[in-house]
């Protein structure tokens, strides 16, 4: 163990822990509310993770992204912020109506969901490892080549943002990216907390996570909740991509694999159920990793992420903040 590379760059490890806990949070805001409302862990989430990424990707590389400069890369990283929510929350709203809906309707055992969440998380992660085949068979695959590229090679981001540093906070200089990262998250983490304390489609997202039956009875569509509910955590699933992409500037067809582990994580840190505790989680990771590799090396990053949550649960199994969605306030 060597404290004194965590010590010379306290805040450089600070800060890019909570940019990168910022996308795990936004993450495992999906499981979080797919497990407040259903009870179910949508383990295929990781993937609408990814989809989402791809879509961000595909549509810079239609734009042209990579001769943008000035405003144009601001306009286009609005654009893909847009295309990847969008893309990741109608994967996510087809991923409930095929994989899960059939099996609510007929009350099928949370084991069988289960299950079905693991089948449609590999199906995602090869039908988009296998894009070129279609192509192929088509013989298109050679107009098609940018889009579908190598399949199971890394995809560039496409929109070169200069990292620049902006200005100091003790010993580490803020770059753009990151606060781009978190201030992105952070706004979309008080659009949400606002849309479920202060919005009658919120309000009926807490009542049936609290109580199904009641909610019924009022006169809440919980149908319409589930589908609402799986929108809004693909939508946060898309926007966390394209801040992956900002760090990380490129995706494959299995980047959601580990992210989303890390992103469940998260969220039962903080109290699976809990949007807030999602949130803090997520925060808490992703300094924590950052300091695991700052003492222990690179090689033992994931390790320290997956040992904080084993200690965590001996102590609070019921994860830090442990309210369910229903009785959160968030």
């Amino acid at each position: 163990m060597d404290f004194s590379l965590l010590f010379n760059h306290f805040w450089e490890f600070t800060i890019t822990g909570l940019a990168f806990g910022a996308i795990y949070a936004l993450i495992a805001l999906g499981y979080t509310l797919v497990y407040g409302v259903l009870r179910l862990i949508n383990f295929a989430h990781s993937e609408v993770f990814m989809w989402g990424g791809f879509a961000a990707v595909w549509v810079l590389l239609a734009f042209g992204a990579s001769q943008a400069s000035g405003l144009g890369i601001v306009g286009l990283l609005v654009v893909a912020f847009a295309t990847a929510m969008a893309a990741s929350a109608l994967v996510a709203l087809g991923l409930e109506f095929v994989a899960y809906r059939p099996l609510r309707k007929r009350n099928s055992p949370p084991l069988i969901a289960l299950i079905s969440a693991i089948g449609a998380s590999y199906t995602l992660s090869e039908t988009m490892g296998l894009r070129d085949k279609p192509f192929k068979l088509l013989g298109i695959d050679n107009k098609m080549v940018d889009y579908v590229g190598r399949p199971r090679e890394a995809s560039p981001f496409g929109l070169n943002i200069e990292t620049k540093r902006l200005f100091h906070v003790f010993d580490y200089q803020v770059s753009n990216k990151d606060l781009i990262v978190l201030g992105s998250a952070i706004v979309m983490m008080i659009l949400l907390d606002q849309f479920m304390q202060r919005s009658r489609l919120g309000r009926g997202i807490r009542a049936v996570a609290q109580d199904p039956e009641s909610a019924a009875m009022m006169g809440v569509n919980r149908d319409r909740v589930i589908r609402l509910t799986f929108v809004i955590g693909g939508a946060m699933a898309g926007a966390a991509a394209v801040m992956y992409l900002l760090k990380v500037e490129q995706i494959r067809y299995n980047s959601g694999f580990l992210l989303g582990v890390k992103a469940f994580t998260a969220a039962v840190l903080g109290g699976i159920g809990n949007l807030r505790g999602a949130l803090l989680g997520g925060f808490i990771l992703g300094v924590a990793e950052n300091y695991g590799q700052a003492i222990f090396g690179g090689q033992w990053k994931d390790v320290v992420a997956f040992t904080l949550l084993v200690v965590i649960l001996l102590f609070r199994p019921t994860g830090l903040l442990g309210e369910s969605l229903g009785k959160a306030r968030a």
